[in-house]
């Protein structure tokens, strides 16, 4: 075999091997409308990073791996209170390939955190948490924190990635980013909540006067 080539297909191995490797060990999350991930997570708020430190593993089976903590300066507290009233730090893998999140530790940017509060208290992101710069998030988002989110928990978000897509429960909505814009965080996303209403359906919300007064139709979010 020409020395060249054999050269070149070795490297096209080695290169499809790595990726491989990178792909088994990359973080994978199901994707999720900001609402959904804001109804299951158990802490939600709004902060400022002050620092980063690397915390060693230790033998507690809660954290065999290595950790970064952000110190945080917690701004306004929108889901949690029964459990924590004020949040002095976060705790997320050091390694990416373990859902691992960076935050600008320059107590300067503000971000939504959304995470889960674990059994000695300390609270855990990742990449699966809705967490993103508070200046990113639209008006209706931001309202959405206070109270509408959280009235649609019981509401069931399908995502739809090609037609025919339909309800399959009362209490459902369809959620059709992906079939319109073919990105998933679009209009949808960030415009429109999915409330319960009094008779136990579910539809989308736009935003704007209470909810009971304006809901639009599954099929045009």
């Amino acid at each position: 075999m020409n020395p060249r080539l054999s050269t070149l297909l070795f490297s096209l191995l080695l290169l499809l091997t790595v990726s491989i490797q990178e792909l088994i060990e990359a973080c994978s999350c199901a994707p999720a409308h900001p609402q959904q991930q804001i109804c299951d997570s158990a802490l939600v708020i709004r902060a400022k990073i002050s620092s980063e430190k690397v915390i060693a593993p230790s033998e507690d089976p809660l954290h065999t791996h290595k950790m970064i903590r952000y110190e945080i300066k917690q701004i306004k507290m929108f889901k949690g209170f029964e459990k924590l009233k004020d949040v002095q730090f976060v705790y997320t893998p050091f390694d990416s390939s373990l859902c691992g999140v960076k935050l600008e530790a320059n107590n300067k940017k503000q971000y939504l955190l959304t995470g889960q509060i674990l059994d000695d208290g300390k609270v855990l992101v990742h990449l699966c948490n809705y967490i993103e710069p508070w200046d990113d998030l639209t008006f209706s988002q931001k309202k959405s924190l206070n109270q509408r989110y959280q009235m649609g928990c019981g509401c069931k978000i399908s995502t739809c990635y090609m037609v025919p897509c339909s309800i399959t429960t009362p209490n459902e909505c369809l959620w059709t980013d992906w079939l319109i814009e073919r990105k998933l965080y679009g209009h949808q996303a960030k415009h429109y909540a999915c409330i319960k209403r009094s008779d136990g359906t579910c539809s989308w919300y736009r935003g704007g006067p209470p909810p009971e007064k304006e809901f639009v139709d599954m099929s045009e979010p």
